[in-house]
């Protein structure tokens, strides 16, 4: 029965490592233990240290990922909720009947819906407001449009908000501006 040799010793025998090289290995080694048993300090192990890093970073990475994952679930959680918010509120009207052009800016182009005297008196009034509903404009209330506003403003393409505020120190406050203008 041969002898099992150590993985130092088979190392030795094919050359791989000098023998001075080994011994300072060894007496290393040696050193380090006997630290570790009569101190009971813990000697800085290379590999448990890369282990420890590589687990801090991982970490790090799952929780950014999650982090983005909540932040996603969040804005398709308000999408949905503007979307409902905009179906049980849109006031319906007869695009036949209505004869008046209310123009407004989508981004940098002028759209224009056609309304009614009503409606269009309601939205200069700012008692309505036109939100973006998909592919189509909706008018909806003043209150649900704030709603909407407080989700995603960029849904918002016209809300006309009354100030109730007349400053005093206006020299043209006696002086009304009229917002019916059609252009």
């Amino acid at each position: 029965m041969s002898k099992k040799l150590s993985l130092q010793e088979q190392l030795l025998q094919s050359g791989l490592v000098s023998s001075a090289k080994a011994k300072t290995i060894k007496t290393e080694k040696h050193k380090q233990q006997q630290a570790q048993r009569h101190h009971n300090v813990e000697v800085l192990d290379e590999a448990k240290m890369w282990a420890q890093k590589a687990t801090a970073e991982k970490t790090e990475r799952d929780q950014l990922l999650n982090l983005q994952l909540q932040e996603h679930a969040k804005q398709k959680e308000n999408k949905a909720q503007i979307k409902q918010l905009i179906d049980e509120n849109k006031i319906p009207f007869d695009t036949k009947n209505a004869e008046i052009p209310y123009r407004f800016t989508d981004g940098i182009t002028v759209k224009t819906l056609y309304v009614t005297e009503d409606l269009r008196t309601q939205l200069v009034a700012g008692k309505l407001a036109i939100v973006r509903g998909g592919k189509n404009y909706e008018l909806i209330n003043y209150e649900t449009a704030l709603r909407i506003k407080e989700r995603d403003g960029s849904r918002i393409l016209v809300l006309i908000e009354t100030k109730n505020e007349i400053v005093s120190d206006d020299p043209y406050a006696a002086f009304e501006i009229p917002d019916d203008l059609m252009w």
